[in-house]
């Protein structure tokens, strides 16, 4: 299934060369993954959408930085855990398509999720190396984050009805399928953990939220804000009051608690980097 990303804003655009390149190899365990071909070619349209599409067999990415291929390879929360990019590559867009054959296909779907999110992060950064020449090391920081803890009064969340035949986890109870929606600054949740939350969370502040509520399990929860980047308005559209702010929206309505505090965070440091040539 594809899983697509739209984004809007008022980006700059440096030009770039195209370049149409051979395999990419990553080495998760004793299989090799490669994909089997890789372009990358400079979006000149100066446009503000974006477009990320990640399938069983390929991902692409429409008018992507260089800072969100790096975000997606190295599993980072925010573009503050990378650090030494300049020039043209730190604000150039790219139209980025690579495509996988089917034995990779097959072997990716013998590994379990997680791994399989690890072996495809592997091969994103196996192919940065091999197009843009990128070097990097790994440098623990200390930048503003969150914990996420339950407020006072308790959590206000709804544990997830078993689901007969559904598969066990670490606790023996059967999991429910777990799914989230969000859309225009409603969220959705059924049968997944508070995990899953703190990462959303993470995502939208841009900073680390780090899960400190001790709830096990997974939840039904449900939760309605103010965006930042829309207008506010006086009533919402039904002709109630206005939406809260995430924060006091996590804790009114899940009882729950954003926290900002400091911490150590793993990010890397940009060496070395090329804009692809031609060949």
């Amino acid at each position: 299934m594809l899983r697509n990303y739209e984004m809007r804003k008022h980006l700059s655009l440096l030009a770039a060369c195209a370049m149409l390149a051979a395999p990419v190899y990553a080495q998760v365990g004793p299989v090799t993954l490669a994909y089997d071909v890789v372009s990358v070619k400079p979006n000149k349209t100066g446009g503000g959408m974006i477009r990320i599409n990640q399938g069983s067999d390929m991902y692409a990415g429409t008018n992507v930085t260089l800072k969100m291929l790096l975000r997606y390879a190295y599993d980072l929360t925010t573009e503050d855990q990378i650090t030494g990019l300049s020039g043209p590559l730190a604000s150039g867009h790219f139209d980025i398509e690579a495509k996988m054959d089917a034995d990779t296909v097959a072997s990716l779907k013998k590994l379990s999720k997680d791994d399989s999110a690890v072996a495809r992060r592997k091969m994103m950064q196996d192919m940065l190396v091999e197009r843009f020449q990128l070097k990097v090391h790994h440098e623990q920081k200390e930048l503003g984050m969150y914990d996420l803890v339950v407020a006072k009064g308790g959590a206000k969340l709804t544990p997830a009805p078993e689901v007969e035949g559904a598969p066990k986890g670490s606790d023996g109870k059967p999991q429910p399928k777990g799914s989230m929606m969000v859309r225009n600054g409603q969220l959705t949740g059924e049968g997944i953990p508070v995990s899953n939350l703190a990462m959303f969370l993470a995502q939208m502040l841009h900073k680390q939220v780090v899960d400190k509520t001790g709830m096990t399990g997974n939840y039904d929860m449900s939760l309605k804000w103010q965006p930042e980047d829309q207008p506010a308005e006086s009533h919402d559209a039904t002709g109630g009051e206005q939406a809260p702010s995430i924060f006091t929206a996590v804790q009114e309505q899940l009882g729950l608690k954003l926290e900002p505090t400091r911490g150590l965070v793993d990010t890397i440091v940009v060496d070395h980097v090329e804009v692809p040539s031609e060949n």
